[in-house]
């Protein structure tokens, strides 16, 4: 199971397709703060619910310096059917080979149903302006947590 990384770490550097097949990378965001979120697979409930409520927040959080980019291991062509059927706004990314989720500690063993499984783990990490981890939490919920980093980060 990949490390979970901790205020202060280097937030690990990637470059992954968005919905249209462009190259995204954290490292052209410098100078801004990054809400990198990770969450399971487009087009499903949680992952939608999380995904709007970014959306629904875009304008408050790039108003106070932040950018936000949503991780999943779908293909572009999914993300693309994700954003244009629920008019999402944020930036997303694919990672179908799971070496970011990994990097970012966000894939690995976690409880589904009372079952043990593999797979992603839904996480939020925030990035400083300089690149390093600023806040990263683990198991959040998809409903409510947008609310919940909005009260945390005091916006």
């Amino acid at each position: 199971m990949a490390e979970r990384l901790t205020p202060g770490d280097p937030a690990p550097d990637f470059t992954l397709p968005d919905a249209d097949g462009n190259e995204v990378s954290l490292s052209g965001h410098k100078g801004r703060k990054v809400i990198v979120y990770f969450y399971p697979a487009a087009l499903t409930p949680g992952c939608t619910k999380q995904a709007c409520d970014f959306t629904d927040n875009l304008d408050l959080l790039a108003s106070a310096g932040y950018d936000v980019i949503g991780v999943s291991p779908d293909k572009p062509e999914k993300l693309a059917k994700f954003r244009e059927k629920e008019s999402l706004k944020v930036t997303l990314v694919g990672d179908p080979d799971k070496q970011v989720l990994e990097a970012y500690g966000a894939f690995g063993e976690k409880k589904l149903y009372g079952k043990t499984v593999v797979g992603v783990i839904r996480s939020t990490v925030i990035v400083d302006e300089a690149g390093n981890v600023e806040h990263a939490w683990y198991n959040v919920k998809a409903t409510g947590h947008v609310a919940k980093l909005i009260k945390d980060l005091k916006l």
